[in-house]
């Protein structure tokens, strides 16, 4: 089986296309394979999978980890989400832009993550359940995030509005947080 990779417009964040086979009983798909990944240069140990269920309209994020940064693997399960990455590296030539892509259980993308990112997602079919592998474990005392609505990065969310919780509706834009608390670019 061969992979697919595709650099979005700031390259470090890239969509991997898994071959599919499908016939009359469904389908079968490898969602990971080590040595297919580091082929394709992603070659970072992931050590925590994470499963998340959503209902149409939830956003979540934007959210990193400073301390113990995670690059993450995203995949949709069942259904839709679109899926964001904010490049937040002091230092980096796209600081502050953004890529997204749609996830599905349709298209089998995943979205390839790397540490430094602030990621979030939100829900466009009925209900979804993501999958995520992570780089680092969670730990709640280094978790951070950046405003989904900061006009000044200027995500184009497929919906105007959003259903979040009220630790990411309090989240500061990209421009209040302090540098120090933001990751650093390591070219």
């Amino acid at each position: 089986m061969a992979l697919k990779i595709t650099h979005m417009a700031i390259p470090d964040v890239c969509i991997i296309k898994p071959d599919v086979f499908r016939d009359s009983r469904g389908f079968f798909m490898e969602t990971y394979q080590l040595q297919k990944y580091e082929q394709l240069g992603i070659s970072r140990p992931f050590v925590q999978d994470n499963h998340s269920r959503s209902s149409k309209g939830i956003l979540r994020g934007m959210h990193y980890q400073l301390n113990f940064p995670q690059a993450k693997l995203v995949s949709v399960l069942r259904g839709e989400i679109f899926d964001v990455a904010i490049d937040i590296r002091r230092g980096s030539p796209s600081f502050g832009r953004w890529v997204g892509e749609v996830l599905s259980e349709d298209n089998n993308y995943q979205l390839f993550i790397p540490e430094g990112f602030a990621h979030g997602f939100c829900v466009l079919s009925d209900t979804v359940d993501l999958f995520y592998k992570c780089t680092d474990y969670y730990h709640p005392e280094d978790d951070r995030g950046i405003h989904w609505a900061d006009e000044a990065v200027g995500i184009t969310w497929p919906q105007r509005t959003a259903l979040t919780s009220d630790k990411d509706s309090r989240l500061p834009l990209l421009e209040n947080v302090p540098p120090e608390l933001l990751p650093v670019y390591k070219p």
